[in-house]
């Protein structure tokens, strides 16, 4: 029998694009599903990329590989429509020239350290003062502009994306060598769940949080939100927004949300830690047993029904209210964004831990593994 060997080559070249073509579509499942597009570059050429994942409600996040961003999270409101409740950019561009940290995985430490030292095990350690005279969340070169190694993982829940990172003995001025998992999940109870996991060769410090700019209407400012934290005690700060080392009770202040209040209440008020901040800007100590899994927050947003809890094993509970934006960042669909057109819930140790002995240790030695779940929770009430 004569064979056709032009027709076979045809044929098998069919099959290999067939292939490839189903490689490159998305990963899907009864749970959800993942998709993968190109975000980019580097300024030293590296390809960035983005993952979208998506739950069987439609519900959708969007995480890049530079940095572990957030870039956008759908989520729906009371009549069912979806809507990006996170403040950023439409491409990889805009975070690599301005970013106030949208979307930032935030590591090897979250929040401010004072005058960027601290000592360790009998020695001094210098970082980057990146922030006043402080060092903060991580250093000139943090956790949020590296590119992290993904994985896509099979989830009985919903979508799941591991990034992998190792950060060097001395990066950053941080001792030892960081092996540093975060594994992002799409629930589908419309929850993104983070779950960070290190290990370190040498004795350290790590503060691993998330902060995403959040705004449950979608536009405008977020005076009108409605903020719950379970706690009594919040860690006020000196001028250049470092705890004093006290934890003061919320009583009688304007750092009182343990009753559903709205942001812009108290915002305003002739009190000497809201101007310090130019708003809230703080650490929430709150009210819950060391690495348990509890409610840190609640927000309520009344003109789309959406609500945003905040879950996680960590003591504190920074607050932010997007003060220091300013007009000057044009985001995603042409949005400047302006003064307090956002807010951050910041699950983490409280900072400046590495200085504070009263404060819960942030020290990893080796043999220990690191773990911090932090979970945000959309629903709508009608």
């Amino acid at each position: 029998m004569k064979t056709n060997y032009k027709w076979l080559r045809f044929l098998l070249a069919g099959l290999g694009a067939a292939a490839l073509a189903g490689c490159a579509s998305a990963e899907k499942s009864e749970v959800g599903q993942i998709s993968k597009r190109p975000f980019g570059h580097t300024a030293d050429g590296t390809a960035v990329d983005l993952y979208t994942l998506r739950n069987k409600n439609g519900a959708e996040a969007g995480i890049s590989t530079y940095g572990g961003l957030v870039i956008f999270l759908k989520v729906p409101d009371r009549d069912g429509k979806m809507g990006d409740v996170v403040l950023g950019y439409d491409n990889l561009d805009g975070y690599l020239k301005d970013s106030p940290y949208f979307g930032a995985l935030i590591g090897r430490y979250g929040n401010r350290i004072a005058k960027g030292k601290f000592t360790l095990d009998g020695k001094e350690y210098t970082l980057a003062v990146n922030n006043g005279p402080n060092a903060l969340h991580g250093g000139l070169k943090g956790f949020d502009k590296v590119i992290w190694t993904p994985k896509i993982l099979v989830s009985p829940s919903g979508p799941s994306l591991e990034l992998r990172y190792v950060s060097k003995d001395g990066e950053e001025g941080y001792p030892g060598n960081l092996s540093v998992t975060a594994v992002y999940s799409l629930l589908d109870d419309n929850a993104l769940k983070l779950e960070y996991t290190a290990t370190t060769d040498k004795d350290t410090v790590v503060n691993l949080t998330q902060h995403s700019y959040f705004n449950l209407a979608g536009k405008g400012d977020i005076l009108k939100h409605e903020v719950m934290i379970p706690a009594d005690r919040f860690t006020p700060v000196d001028s250049t927004l470092i705890p004093t080392g006290e934890l003061k009770p919320v009583e009688g202040t304007p750092f009182d949300f343990r009753k559903p209040t709205a942001i812009g209440a108290r915002i305003n008020d002739n009190d000497e830690q809201l101007k310090f901040g130019g708003g809230y800007d703080h650490n929430w100590v709150v009210n819950k047993t060391m690495g348990e899994l509890t409610l840190m927050a609640r927000v309520y947003e009344p003109t789309t029904g959406r609500v945003l809890e905040v879950f996680s094993t960590e003591p504190g509970l920074q607050f932010y209210t997007g003060n220091f934006l300013d007009g000057k960042i044009t985001g995603k669909g042409g949005w400047v964004y302006q003064f307090r057109n956002a807010f951050c819930m910041e699950p983490q140790h409280y900072p400046n831990s590495p200085n504070q002995p009263n404060f819960p240790s942030v020290v990893l030695k080796p043999g220990e593994v690191y773990k911090n779940t932090i979970i945000y929770k959309f629903s709508a009430r009608q």
